[in-house]
């Protein structure tokens, strides 16, 4: 009798994980292909996209071209994500997964973000990283690690993350995300670059800074 107890326990604990993993994901597919196709006239919003006919998909529809190209890091931040989701890959709708490249310039950074709707897992090509993210109120934890060519690293999701390039040559890092269209929120482009602006009082109050200050770093963004 006890280990039928302890098996069903066992059971349901299983079963209970499942189902908490299965939730972090996008609603799984119900037929094996639903290629993307521009929505209809007038048509009803889904979430996600329109399916093609499976009959008439092609090997096309899952498959992207240039990957091995390394992007422009020719920027204020010093890097580049070559983004590849149901954009660029019209098969990956309803399948909750995608992928990006991220290129540094030395010293360059992928700036604290988040993704509202996927777990990310990276991967270090070349170069040495400094990565982190911090854990939700009230304790606003960074876990953080230097990691080198090889190392892979997760940043759970929803939570504030962040990739610096410590080395003195280029980095390359390649990451997948749990989710057809992750999305991507920049906190400082979206803290003092938002359209129309957060009012200067509100910034000032909430980060402790002279309103001169928040007004200025609002221009700059």
């Amino acid at each position: 009798m006890k280990k039928c107890v302890s098996f069903l326990q066992v059971t349901l604990a299983l079963m209970a994980l499942a189902s908490s993993v299965a939730s972090a994901y996008d609603p799984s597919p119900l037929q094996d292909t639903c290629v993307a196709i521009p929505e209809p006239k007038n048509a009803v919003f889904v979430n996600g996209k329109f399916c093609k006919n499976p009959n008439l998909t092609v090997a096309e529809d899952f498959f992207y071209q240039g990957l091995d190209i390394p992007g422009n890091t020719s920027n204020l931040v010093g890097s580049n994500v070559t983004t590849v989701n149901v954009v660029q890959i019209a098969g990956l709708n309803t399948l909750g997964i995608s992928l990006v490249r991220i290129d540094y310039a030395p010293y360059g950074q992928n700036p604290p973000h988040t993704h509202p709707r996927a777990t990310e897992i990276l991967t270090v090509l070349e170069g040495i990283l400094l990565v982190g993210f911090v854990t939700s109120n009230p304790d606003n934890r960074l876990i953080s690690k230097v990691l080198y060519k090889g190392d892979v690293f997760v940043f759970p999701i929803g939570l504030i993350h962040f990739q610096f390039n410590i080395g003195p040559t280029c980095a390359v890092a390649i990451a997948g995300l749990s989710s057809q269209n992750p999305g991507v929120i920049t906190i400082a482009n979206a803290v003092f670059g938002s359209n129309p602006p957060i009012n200067p009082d509100v910034l000032a109050r909430a980060f402790q800074l002279d309103k001169k200050v928040v007004e200025f770093l609002q221009a700059r963004f």
